[in-house]
């Protein structure tokens, strides 16, 4: 698949991602992530009308559900203890990246069509018990329904500006409590005697990547897992797409102590929190160094959304709200698709009143409120 052709379809849809470049997904695979043996078999699709692309999108036949930020392990279980067999399935996704955004690329909604319907007909030449595109846009959602697929929402917390022009503004718009803890944790970490320092695309040295990478296994070692990613994968993406990554280094003097992670897509001014590690445990730093610097990066440089990631309500509290995001599955079992489709329309309307509830909790002051004096 040529990268020209790959990218150049990317680039017409609703919304496209970095971690959607054909570099990003090689990557993945080229460096022994995200691979048969690890449980992720590439199965990609593509449509062709002679040499034109009409559409594409990347799938894995699933020996396993880890990796992919929305949860599907009960349904597993639950095959399990009726004797049927759950694994593999077949999955649409960017491996270990729960980013919304474009799944099914494609040049119009016809070609989407057709396109989710060879994932169904991919589903069942494989022999797998489910197919299940997450993070889908509404297009690729329309396409999928029609195709027989469900929809279910999750919900993740992302900044998006609201015309500040530095981050004491930022602040200012949030209510006075929540003001006063940001403020007290960034100068706890100042007190311990840290600073930053910001590095994009081609500034980020070996070295760099070599510490971040450091930082990055720790934190799986502190939960007693294995990372994911390998150094193979960073030393990939920094060398094919430089321009997308932005890097917090926290420093004690000389000493580097943790290391955060961002991707960027500058067309669009978007960033994505990615990964973070420290070398020794600093209270509030993971605050500091994976939210208030990245947003106050994404404040100075006319950046207008900041995706924290999957999960944390606590990001609330740090200015980001509660966006819905968007996933499709079919099983292929009747029974445990009635069940399922049952499911996820009693999850829907608790997921509703879940977001209803989190915007009556927003962080920000009320539209004309002032703080009161001291």
């Amino acid at each position: 698949m040529p990268d020209e052709a790959w990218d150049a379809l990317l680039a017409r849809q609703a919304r496209p991602t970095p971690f959607m470049r054909l570099a990003y997904l090689r990557a993945l695979h080229a460096s022994g992530s995200a691979t048969r043996a690890t449980g992720w078999q590439p199965q990609f699709v593509s449509l062709w009308r002679g040499s034109e692309l009409l559409a594409a999108c990347p799938a894995y036949l699933k020996s396993h559900s880890y990796g992919e930020y929305v949860f599907d392990w009960a349904w597993a279980e639950a095959y399990h203890r009726h004797g049927l067999r759950y694994y593999p399935k077949l999955l649409v996704a960017v491996p270990f990246t729960p980013v919304p955004g474009s799944r099914l690329l494609a040049v119009d909604d016809e070609a989407r069509a057709l396109l989710a319907q060879a994932l169904r007909a991919l589903a069942r030449e494989t022999e797998a018990s489910s197919l299940h595109v997450l993070f889908g846009d509404e297009a690729d959602q329309s396409a999928l329904a029609a195709a027989g697929c469900s929809a279910r929402t999750g919900v993740q917390f992302h900044w998006t500006a609201e015309g500040d022009t530095d981050f004491a503004g930022f602040l200012a718009r949030l209510q006075r409590e929540k003001r006063k803890k940001i403020q007290q944790e960034q100068r706890r970490v100042r007190e311990a005697g840290i600073h930053f320092e910001a590095r994009t695309g081609a500034e980020l040295t070996d070295d760099d990547w070599d510490f971040f990478y450091r930082c990055y296994q720790l934190t799986y070692r502190a939960h007693h897992s294995k990372p994911y990613l390998t150094r193979d994968f960073f030393t990939r993406i920094a060398r094919d797409m430089p321009e997308h990554w932005l890097l917090f280094t926290a420093r004690r003097g000389e000493q580097r102590v943790a290391s955060s992670l961002i991707a960027l897509d500058p067309q669009r001014r978007a960033a994505f929190g990615r990964y973070w590690g420290a070398v020794e445990h600093i209270p509030n730093l993971h605050f500091d160094a994976c939210y208030y610097q990245p947003l106050a990066w994404c404040i100075t440089h006319g950046y207008q959304r900041f995706e924290g990631g999957a999960q944390g309500e606590h990001k609330m509290a740090r200015g980001l709200m509660p966006t819905p995001t968007a996933s499709s599955h079919w099983l292929a079992h009747p029974s445990f698709a009635d069940a399922v489709n049952d499911f996820l329309a009693r999850e829907g309307e608790a997921m509703t009143g879940y977001l209803d509830e989190l915007h009556e909790h927003a962080p920000f002051k009320a539209s004309g409120v002032t703080d009161p004096a001291p």
